[in-house]
């Protein structure tokens, strides 16, 4: 399936979440703040009728068009009314059921189209405020959608998903040049299917969810401006989510050449975040409390388990060219992960290693300077081989890997000379220092021996490296290693080694 329908899914949702948020204190002016909203975002939205109906205004024939990067959109409402409630604000009703039209093309010649109906029964928005800042309340019992996706004609794949208890709050604030939003989402669970494939090449996703939450907030300039990616974020575009959730269980279903497969998940608890503005982009997610069991396929066992009680991964980077070095992060977590015995018995069918859990975090932060903006495409063309930015500091916050019986830990700080990138072959000159411990490292390694794992002679050259390096601790199995970079020299424990 071509990437230009995932592409299109921020438009889908546009139309159908973001065009009611724009809203006055008068029906009329409710129907002309959507059609504004609308052309901020590069869709049309025309009516075949809009008659007043004593304190209602009624909207017949709502048709919405947008043709963009070679997609065209039309999609139609049957019935909008807005209700004048007598104390300044409005209520919005609408037509149970709706349907959107998408045709897209592709780089190969492939002709792509996605039909979406959307069924809200009993939803109502309650728009209030002033002219200029406009507040929404909104609720549904329940919001169905069923889509379908066709290649050339061909069916490709069909989506079911149905949300229940949903309530939520908008905020619209129309200035001169931009439209600042902030909203808020809860629904109290959802269920999805998608089926792909035909009888002998396919696939099933089934799951559910509960209690999702989603808080959104952006500033954003209209569709021209975001031509120049860099330019729009100086001038204040801004666009951040939160989104999070509990409960869920999911399975897939996998039909490959008539030989069938399945992965069945459940977790406690899931988060996603994203942000972008001038100061960078930061990205994020994870899960807790994951559980995954493996069956069928090629794989050489009744089944696979997989556990574990955390993941995720976040990470901060600039994106635009500054005088100044501004701050980057990187995080990733891997906690108490656990494979199913029949993983281990690959490898180690004797159980000379310890199975408990393992565990992985590397927290980084630093400084770095870019050169070029990131979000421009010819600036980054034009670099070839050379770097964006210089790299300032390096903030080694944690690092932990634990595995079987093993641990490493190390903390440490660097900054970087980029005035001088020979003292260390091409690498900006480092000052700093960085602290390790390893505990159970010697008992390891002469398990790894003991399997077969690494030859004895391996063995005695990876001791002889380590003990250039680390001195032995405090306990039994314990290694201790101070690798410091001053006078553009390196130092392991107070040796010079460079």
């Amino acid at each position: 399936m071509s990437n230009s329908i995932g592409m299109m899914a921020p438009a889908i949702l546009a139309a159908c979440l973001a065009a009611p948020a724009m809203a006055q204190v008068t029906p009329e002016e409710v129907w002309q703040g959507w059609q504004k909203m609308g052309a901020s975002y590069g869709q049309a939205i025309i009516a075949d009728q809009v008659v007043r109906d004593g304190d209602t205004l009624v909207v017949s024939g709502m048709n919405l068009s947008m043709d963009q990067d070679g997609a065209q959109i039309e999609g139609s409402i049957d019935e909008v009314r807005f209700r004048d409630r007598g104390d300044g604000t409005v209520e919005i009703t609408m037509t149970d059921s709706y349907a959107i039209d998408m045709a897209l093309a592709s780089d190969d010649g492939t002709s792509q189209s996605v039909t979406i109906t959307m069924t809200q029964p009993g939803m109502t928005l309650i728009a209030g405020g002033s002219a200029t800042q406009t507040s929404y309340d909104f609720d549904a019992p329940s919001v169905e959608m069923a889509m379908t996706v066709t290649e050339d004609a061909e069916p490709q794949a069909d989506v079911q998903a149905t949300l229940t208890g949903l309530s939520g709050k908008y905020l619209v604030d129309t200035q001169e040049s931009s439209t600042v939003l902030d909203s808020t989402l809860a629904v109290e669970g959802l269920t999805f299917e998608v089926a792909a494939g035909d009888d002998t090449n396919g696939a099933t996703v089934g799951g559910t969810l509960e209690a999702l939450k989603m808080a959104s907030s952006g500033t954003f300039l209209g569709v021209e401006a975001m031509d120049d990616v860099a330019q729009a974020l100086r001038d204040g575009f801004s666009a951040n989510t939160d989104f999070s959730f509990g409960k869920g269980n999911y399975s897939i279903d996998v039909l490959e050449a008539g030989a069938a497969s399945k992965i069945v998940t459940s977790n406690e608890t899931g988060h996603f975040r994203l942000a972008m503005n001038e100061g960078g982009l930061q990205y994020g997610a994870g899960g807790t409390g994951v559980a995954m069991t493996i069956t069928g396929g090629d794989i050489p066992f009744p089944e696979v388990k997989l556990t574990y009680a955390e993941a995720s991964f976040d990470f901060l980077m600039p994106l635009l060219a500054s005088d100044t070095p501004t701050d980057f992060s990187f995080l990733t977590r891997i906690v108490d992960l656990t494979v199913s015995d029949e993983i281990w018995a690959m490898f180690d069918p004797t159980v000379a290693l310890p199975r408990a859990p393992a565990t992985l975090v590397l927290d980084t932060k630093g400084k770095v300077r870019l050169t070029s903006d990131l979000v421009d495409e010819e600036e980054m063309a034009a670099l070839g081989e050379a770097a964006p930015g210089e790299i300032h500091a390096l903030d080694l916050t944690d690092l932990t890997v634990k595995f079987a019986g093993a641990e490493l830990n190390g903390t440490g700080a660097m900054t970087f000379d980029n005035s001088d990138t020979t003292s260390f072959d091409g690498i900006p000159a480092p000052t700093g220092k960085i602290d390790l411990v390893i505990r159970g490292g010697n008992a390891l390694l002469d398990k790894l021996v003991t399997m077969g794992v690494i030859p004895q002679d391996q063995a005695m050259g990876t001791r002889m490296m380590i003990a250039m390096f680390a001195k032995p601790g405090e306990g039994t199995d314990v290694l201790n290693s101070s690798l410091e970079f001053r006078d553009k020299a390196f130092f392991a424990n107070g040796q010079r080694l460079k």
